[in-house]
C-alpha cells in the first residue's frame, strides 16, 4: 500500500511524532499510560467522547477482528459507525475510520491544529503526552465530528492504563487473553488478565470468550467488584455467569460464514454476535440478516489474508503464543500444502523461543528477516532462537522484500509462503505486492 502524503499532514504528523512514541524506539513502562492527562484533554475539547454510545474491545489475540466484525454488523443494521484500532500498518489515519474509509488528510490535519494549543497549555500540569494518547482524542474528537451511531474502540495495549479507557462504554468486550508484552503486563496469566480486565465498568454488561481457568478467575472477581455480569460466549451462545441464564444465537456459526480465514475467526464471530446480542437487550435492534452480512462481508488486513497465488503467499500476524497456535492450526486445516516457506520477523521483545518452537516444526524452509520497524529483531537473535527447533532449510534476508524474492525464486506453483510475525512484517509483504516491486515472470502471469 503506497501512502502519498499532502504537507499539510506530513506538518500534522512530524508535530504528533515528536511526542513519546510507545510504538516505535522506547521502551514504554505503565507509568506512561497515564489515564487523567487523557481525561484532562478530552475535557478541555468539551468531552466528546460522550456524543455517542461506545464499545471497547481489549484481550491479547482477535481485537482487531472482533473489532472490525462487530463495526461491520453495525453497518450492515444501517449505522454509521467509528472504528478505533492500534496499530497502524501503513499510514496513522488507517486508525481512525467511520464506515471504513479512513479520516480524510484535511479533517485529520484540522484536528491537529485544534489540538496544539490544548496540548501546549495541558502539557504544564499533566506532564508530556504520548503520541497515541494524544491520536486516542483526535479519533474521539473526530468521531463526534461525524455525528457517528456508535464507536467500537480497540485497546492499544493491556486495558486499565490504556487511552481508551477513559472512555465509559455501553458494553467491554474481552477476546482471548495469552501472554504477550509480558515486561509490561506482568509474567503470568492472572496479572495479565487483571490489566486486560480494566475496561470492565461498573453496571456496564461484559462479554468474553471461554478463557483459562485462572483468566476466567480474574474476569469473574472484576465483574463481581463492578456489580455487573460477565457473559462468556461459546459455540452454542451466550451464558450469563452471574445469573446462569442461557440465550443462543440466533443461527447456527459456521466458518465458512466469515468472510475472514482462519481457525480462530470462528470464536470472534461468536464474541461478535454474542456482543450484538447484549446491544439488543439495550434496545438496539439488530437483525438476524445484519448479523449476517457483518460477518460474510468484514474486511480485516493480515489475518490470513492472500496477497498472490500459485504459490499462495498468505500474510497474518502471529506474534504472540495464542496468536502462533491459531496460525499452525489455520494453516494444517485450511490449505494443501506440497511445502510450506515460512518468512518471519519478530519485534525484539518476544517470547522467541516459544514462537519458534511451535512455528517452525511445520515448514520445510524458514526464512528469517526483519521488517523496518525499529522495534524489529536483529536477524542473529532470530537466528539462534530458531537454531534448535527448525526442521528444514534455514535461511536469512535484510528485508521482508529480498525474502520474498527468494522465496518465490525458490517455491514451486503448488508450494504455500507464509509471511508471519509481527504484523509490521505483514504489511511489509503486503506493500511488496500492492506496488509490484518484485520481478518475477515465473510467477507474475499466475498471480490471482
Amino acid at each position: 500500500m503506497q501512502v502519498t502524503e499532502s504537507k499539510g499532514i506530513q506538518e500534522a504528523l512530524a508535530w504528533l511524532f515528536s511526542f513519546l512514541n510507545t510504538e516505535d524506539h522506547h521502551r514504554p513502562s505503565l507509568a506512561d499510560f497515564y489515564l487523567p492527562r487523557t481525561e484532562a484533554l478530552l475535557t478541555t475539547l468539551g468531552s466528546p467522547q460522550q456524543a455517542y454510545p461506545s464499545i471497547i474491545v481489549a484481550g491479547t489475540n482477535g481485537k482487531g477482528s472482533t473489532s472490525a466484525m462487530l463495526e461491520a454488523i453495525l453497518r450492515a443494521k444501517g449505522l454509521k459507525v467509528g472504528l478505533y484500532t492500534s496499530p497502524a500498518l501503513h499510514c496513522l489515519r488507517e486508525q481512525i475510520q467511520v464506515n471504513r474509509r479512513l479520516i480524510p488528510e484535511t479533517d485529520f490535519a484540522s484536528l491537529v491544529n485544534l489540538l496544539k494549543p490544548k496540548v501546549a497549555q495541558l502539557m504544564a500540569h499533566e506532564g508530556p503526552f504520548s503520541t497515541y494518547e494524544i491520536t486516542t482524542a483526535l479519533a474521539l474528537l473526530y468521531f463526534a465530528k461525524m455525528e457517528v451511531d456508535y464507536a467500537v474502540l480497540e485497546i492499544g495495549l493491556g486495558g486499565r492504563c490504556d487511552a481508551v479507557n477513559v472512555v465509559s462504554p455501553v458494553l467491554s468486550v474481552l477476546t482471548s487473553i495469552s501472554r504477550d508484552h509480558t515486561n509490561l503486563l506482568g509474567t503470568t496469566l492472572a496479572a495479565i488478565a487483571r490489566e486486560k480486565a480494566g475496561i470492565i465498568k461498573p453496571h456496564i454488561p461484559a462479554v468474553t470468550t471461554v478463557q483459562a481457568a485462572e483468566v476466567m478467575e480474574v474476569l469473574l472477581q472484576k465483574a463481581e467488584e463492578n456489580a455487573t455480569s460477565l457473559y462468556v460466549v461459546d459455540e452454542q451462545g451466550l451464558h450469563n455467569s452471574l445469573t446462569g441464564e442461557f440465550q443462543p444465537f440466533p443461527f447456527p456459526l459456521r466458518s465458512e460464514q466469515i468472510a475472514l480465514a482462519g481457525t480462530f475467526q470462528l470464536e470472534n464471530a461468536q464474541l461478535a454476535v454474542g456482543a450484538s446480542l447484549l446491544l439488543q437487550n439495550q434496545r438496539l435492534a439488530i437483525s438476524i440478516e445484519a448479523m449476517r452480512e457483518g460477518l460474510a462481508k468484514v474486511r480485516w488486513p493480515l489475518r490470513l489474508e492472500r496477497l498472490y497465488s500459485q504459490p499462495l503467499v498468505l500474510a497474518d500476524g502471529a506474534h504472540n503464543e495464542g496468536g502462533a497456535k491459531a496460525l499452525r492450526a489455520s494453516l494444517e486445516i485450511y490449505f494443501p500444502i506440497e511445502r510450506l516457506f515460512l518468512i518471519l520477523g519478530f519485534s525484539g521483545d518476544k517470547d522467541l523461543p516459544t514462537l519458534m518452537q511451535i512455528l517452525l516444526p511445520i515448514a520445510q524452509v524458514v526464512i528469517l528477516t526483519r521488517s523496518p520497524h525499529p522495534r524489529a529483531c536483529p536477524l542473529e537473535q532470530l537466528e539462534a532462537a530458531a537454531l534448535p527447533y527448525v526442521q528444514g532449510s534455514l535461511l536469512s534476508a535484510d528485508t521482508v522484500a529480498a525474502a520474498l524474492a527468494q522465496a518465490l525464486d525458490l517455491a514451486s506453483p503448488t508450494d504455500v509462503i507464509c509471511v508471519t510475525g509481527s504484523l509490521f512484517t505483514a504489511a511489509a509483504a503486503a506493500t511488496f505486492f500492492a506496488a509490484k516491486t518484485f520481478d518475477s515472470t515465473k510467477f507474475l502471469e499466475n498471480s490471482a
